[in-house]
């Protein structure tokens, strides 16, 4: 076989099959120690800095390493990724026989039940949901996969969707009659035969660890699971360790029913009323939270005079529903599996009002159309330990931001890594790019208290001046959506004031990838963004030379998860911010500033407002968990260098 050290060597198989190869000595080094992991069976935790190419580093190994091996990343994006273009790259390269296999949540296959029933009724919000469902309609004919990303004459975000897709709740399973053209089953037997399987982490803890998804052979089948984006396990776990019953899913119980109760049991009447008043009943739970969407504690919510009420109708009127729907349950599958739904939904609910637990940390999610009753682990650990000491194999968790400088502890205590024996290993490489001489951290003077009422309007008037120094090419990263829009908005004034025609984008304005798709096009650019902007986003070139941070990214201290943990923390005896509220913002941090650099020709400013990094004897952690950029805290210094990296593109 093949060593590691001749893959990645100036003339070995990367480089004679990829134009753009590069040896790096951080990329050998990385692959080298997670092949020794697959070899021994260990649990290795790795940082690699932006431009180190971990995904040749960890798919080397795992498709020299023999046996079975899982690769879960952040999103179905870089899963496609992987699947479409990285994976066959490097098996090309290497030239191994190796089988590989990408296999997503059951939403995005098309479901030819739910599609012909939904087809059949025909009754749609709108005139456009009707129109794509015959496109998906068209496309399930010709088809080899079902997976809607291929599908690209219809929106992801279409309605339709909704009709055409199963879901854990609604799936038939194996009573369904049309198994044997189920693409969902046929995804799942391909990863059960393949080498290599591409999931994603939303996947792999709803399919793989809760067993949800009828998915138990594929993790005790395989040797070896390799996260990418590993900083994201964290709060996947707690999502899918804990338990949620929605608005969302009642109401598409409802529609289900009446879908079922048309096709099976058209006579019995008294079924389909009960679908409307279990519908008003979820809706008037939404309703006594208001407009804004809000995270809120138990206790939050329970102050609000209408939230029990509404709890209690809606748990009185699913318990109506549950007996008229069991007398009609024998008449179709269908109705069976609404049955099952409604009565495992009543449970779940009976679990969120009974008597709590310490161990979990129930709180309300509100979203724009519906609201969620969660409940939450206070810690994972002990969960995670369990699905790592099962059997052995090897755990690989690699990405850009694990540690806070070279410290590993926060994040292994998390995820139960740190009571392993024999224990983790942790390693960090640094970036191969020379940021001392590609980027600039700014740092500006005068700035008020991040709590300040017109904190929003200072980072504004900072941003100005250093957008049109840098002829747009700007990411405005923002902590709160309301700041957000505050900031857009200073923005947009002050370039009509300045006579700027530079083009200014929201985040909301369409899809991630449309406006990121704008973006690159423009060349000259204003995003301002906020969350879904910070990670996971890749601007090499031009079209991006600066990124301003209003805030340092630590989680609102009223976040119920967040405030849970912080007590638990504060009973225990240790210092929640330094153990918890530190380490989370240091990654967030780095995720952040990870947007500006993406590859060794790229220059930029990174300009954090925020004074506390400075003034607080935090905050030089902060900074010095950053990549090693040359600082200033002079304005004028700032537009001088955005102005030259200016000057190429308008020559």
């Amino acid at each position: 076989m093949v060593s590691i050290e001749e893959v990645f060597a100036c003339d070995g198989p990367l480089a004679r099959a990829v134009p753009t190869f590069r040896p790096r000595t951080q990329q050998r080094e990385m692959a080298t120690s997670i092949m020794e992991a697959l070899r021994d069976n260990r649990v290795l935790v790795v940082e690699a800095g932006t431009g180190t190419g971990k995904t040749f580093a960890y798919l080397v190994p795992a498709l020299l390493a023999g046996g079975k091996v899982i690769l879960s990343t952040g999103t179905k994006t870089l899963q496609d990724q992987l699947y479409n273009r990285d994976l066959p790259t490097v098996r090309a390269a290497l030239g191994v026989p190796v089988q590989v296999a990408l296999l997503k949540g059951r939403a995005n296959y098309v479901c030819p039940y739910h599609l012909e029933r939904n087809a059949s009724e025909g009754r749609f919000l709108t005139p456009q949901d009707a129109a794509d469902l015959r496109l998906i309609a068209r496309f399930a004919k010709t088809t080899r996969t079902g997976d809607k990303a291929e599908c690209t004459s219809v929106r992801e975000d279409s309605g339709a969707w909704l009709a055409a897709t199963s879901t854990r709740d609604n799936c038939l399973g194996q009573d369904c009659p049309h198994i044997k053209d189920c693409f969902v089953m046929a995804a799942r037997r391909a990863a059960m035969e393949a080498d290599v399987v591409v999931v994603n982490h939303h996947l792999f803890f709803a399919d793989v660890m809760l067993r949800d998804e009828g998915m138990g052979e594929l993790l005790p089948a395989c040797n070896a699971v390799i996260f990418d984006e590993a900083h994201q396990l964290p709060e996947t776990a707690s999502l899918f360790f804990g338990e949620s019953v929605s608005t969302a899913q009642i109401l598409e119980l409802a529609r289900d029913t009446r879908t079922e109760t048309l096709a099976g049991a058209r006579d019995c009447r008294d079924l389909i009323d009960a679908t409307r008043a279990i519908e008003k009943a979820a809706r008037d739970l939404r309703l006594a939270f208001g407009a804004d969407a809000a995270r809120l504690s138990f206790a939050q919510a329970s102050d609000r005079a209408e939230f029990e009420p509404a709890v209690s109708a809606l748990d009185k009127e699913l318990s109506g529903f549950a007996a008229i729907l069991g007398t009609q349950a024998e008449r179709s599958e269908g109705l069976a599996n609404c049955a099952q739904r409604c009565d495992e939904m009543r449970a779940c609910l009976a679990r969120w009002r009974g008597t709590a637990s310490a161990e979990q940390i129930r709180w309300v999610e509100v979203f724009s159309q519906s609201a969620a009753l969660n409940a939450t682990p206070l810690h994972v650990a002990s969960i995670f330990r369990k699905q790592l000491e099962a059997q052995p194999r090897a755990w690989v968790f690699t990405s850009a931001t694990l540690a806070v400088g070279n410290d590993f502890s926060h994040y292994c205590d998390e995820l139960g890594l740190s009571a392993l024996e024999p224990q983790a290993l942790t390693q960090v490489w640094g970036s191969p790019f020379d940021y001392a001489e590609q980027a600039l951290l700014y740092a500006p003077t005068g700035m008020p208290d991040p709590n300040h009422p017109d904190y929003a309007e200072a980072v504004a008037r900072i941003a100005l001046p250093l957008i049109l120094a840098a002829r747009g090419r700007t990411f405005v990263l923002c902590t709160s959506l309301r700041a957000m829009r505050r900031i857009h908005a200073m923005l947009g004034e002050g370039l009509q004031h300045a006579g700027s025609e530079l083009p200014l984008l929201l985040q909301g304005e369409g899809s991630r990838t449309e406006l990121l798709e704008r973006f690159r096009r423009l060349g000259n650019a204003v995003l301002v963004a906020s969350q879904s902007f910070w990670e996971g986003v890749d601007v090499p070139g031009d079209a991006l030379s600066l990124v301003i941070i209003d805030k340092l990214p630590f989680a609102p201290p009223d976040d119920p998860i967040l405030a849970a943990r912080v007590e638990h923390l504060r009973q225990s005896g240790r210092n929640p911010f330094m153990h918890y509220q530190l380490p989370r913002a240091v990654i967030n941090m780095k995720q952040g500033a990870g947007r500006l650099i993406r590859s060794e020709h790229d220059r930029g400013v990174l300009c954090i407002c925020d004074p506390r990094m400075i003034a607080k004897p935090y905050g030089k952690i902060i900074w010095r968990s950053l990549p090693p950029m040359r600082r200033t805290r002079e304005q004028a210094d700032v537009e001088q260098y955005l102005k030259a990296l200016a000057a190429p593109v308008s020559a």
